[in-house]
């Protein structure tokens, strides 16, 4: 078993989780308003990186800042490409204060924005500047939560490296807070009718995606998904690998949990299976046209070269 690939029980670190999830969407709600519009909202996500999240460069004016969660120093961080960089502690401490403190951080840097200043995506939203209730932030979590991310984030690449047709980057929702890869196949897919306008256009065209989440809400536990869409006949009850990884129906996404990877034999390898058997499944079921969209096999390391 890979010390890479911690033990994250979602109910040991929920209260530190949640303070993550609220604070990368008042980070990511700052991407959202200064960064141009992309297809299936990509211009909205953080990345991975070797030390934590990061929005990656947003042009401000002739200049460029970046907002990083640093899980290795437990800072936020801000900088320019003019030299300037401002950073204040990752800790105890509740959303309107972390609020406060970013947008004085930015307002020094110089860099104006205005957002709506409270989350999306969870229950019973309180506003940022009024949620004024403590906030824990443990650390071995946070950094244990990292690992997971960096690991996922390595095989997710190698997963989307094989694919020659359209597919996202390997992202990070700060909605969902989930780590993501979407494979498409080309053609448009079927309008849904009483969907918003965000989902409508998310899913305007057939995909097949996978992502990890911590856990939350009817799944107490952090976990990997797949899903069509739309769901070709014959997707619920394929045949995927491995064996743990079952149907979920209210979800309509196969879920595999993330203790069946982490004590596997080779995390790597059995997280690869799972990408590899729910996408052939899904594309095969749903009559993409694979010769023209994938790479072939042969010519790559596949899961060979990740567990070395």
């Amino acid at each position: 078993m890979s010390a890479d690939w911690p033990e994250l029980h979602y109910a040991t670190w929920q209260g530190t989780c949640t303070s993550l999830h609220l604070w990368s969407q008042i980070v990511g709600k700052l991407r959202l308003v200064k960064t141009p519009w992309l297809n299936h909202s990509w211009h909205v996500v953080l990345y991975v990186t070797a030390r934590g999240l990061t929005t990656s460069p947003i042009y401000d004016g002739e200049r460029s800042f970046e907002i990083v969660f640093d899980f290795v120093t437990h800072q936020l961080r801000i900088e320019t490409s003019d030299g300037a960089q401002r950073a204040f502690a990752l800790k105890a401490q509740s959303v309107a204060e972390f609020y406060a403190t970013l947008r004085a951080n930015l307002t020094e840097l110089g860099v104006e924005a205005r957002i709506h200043a409270a989350p999306n995506e969870l229950p019973d939203p309180i506003p940022f500047a009024d949620d004024v209730a403590p906030r824990p932030y443990e650390r071995e979590y946070v950094e244990r939560f990292w690992r997971v991310l960096l690991r996922t984030d390595r095989v997710f690449k190698l997963f989307r490296s094989a694919f020659l047709g359209k597919a996202s980057p390997v992202h990070f929702f700060w909605g969902s807070f989930d780590v993501a890869v979407t494979r498409f196949s080309g053609r448009r897919a079927p309008e849904r009718p009483g969907a918003d306008a965000i989902t409508r256009e998310s899913y305007s065209h057939e995909v097949i995606s996978h992502g990890w989440w911590p856990g939350g809400g009817p799944i107490d536990e952090p976990a990997f998904y797949a899903y069509a869409a739309p769901e070709p006949a014959g997707f619920k009850t394929a045949r995927v690998e491995p064996a743990a990884a079952l149907y979920n129906q209210d979800f309509s996404e196969f879920i595999l949990p993330y203790d069946a990877v982490r004590t596997a034999a080779s995390p790597e390898d059995a997280l690869y299976a799972f990408l590899r058997s729910t996408y052939d499944a899904g594309a095969t079921l749903g009559g993409w046209d694979r010769g023209s969209l994938e790479q072939p096999r042969t010519a790559w390391p596949w899961a060979k070269e990740i567990a070395q």
